[in-house]
């Protein structure tokens, strides 16, 4: 099974329906929930996701979202290494290398899919757009 670190942009994409890119975000998150792959987030995608929404929404409604994203997820861990990794690290992003690393560092993930592909540049891990990345499924199909 395909073990994918799913980038925040792609869950934003989904929860405010942002268009043309919702429904690749969407069915990337419905192949998580029928377990055709294995997607993961991380702490700071969480964090990052309950702040933007609660912009738009009451905690309440917010909390139910981000149970129901996790509830079809896995959560990768951010520990010292990661962060040391990250702090010492190329990426002129400093969120976008904590989850980079926190990816490279559980020595499973397979790709990172973003719609900032040039962010994770430095990469030692496959990344991809999700509307790449649907073109491979659908032609496997």
């Amino acid at each position: 099974m395909t073990r994918i670190l799913i980038d925040t942009d792609i869950i934003l994409d989904f929860f405010f329906d942002r268009e043309p890119f919702a429904e690749n975000a969407a069915k990337i998150l419905s192949l998580c929930e029928s377990k055709e792959i294995k997607g993961f987030i991380t702490p700071v995608i969480i964090s990052n996701v309950y702040y933007l929404l609660r912009q738009t929404a009451k905690h309440e409604k917010v909390i139910e979202k981000l149970k129901m994203l996790v509830s079809i997820t896995e959560i990768l861990v951010i520990d010292r290494d990661a962060i040391l990794h990250a702090l010492n690290s190329n990426f002129k992003d400093f969120e976008d290398a904590l989850q980079n690393y926190s990816a490279e560092l559980d020595k499973e993930i397979d790709l990172i899919l973003t719609r900032n592909t040039k962010d994770f540049k430095n990469s030692s891990l496959s990344v991809m757009t999700p509307d790449n990345y649907m073109k491979i499924i659908n032609a496997r199909l």
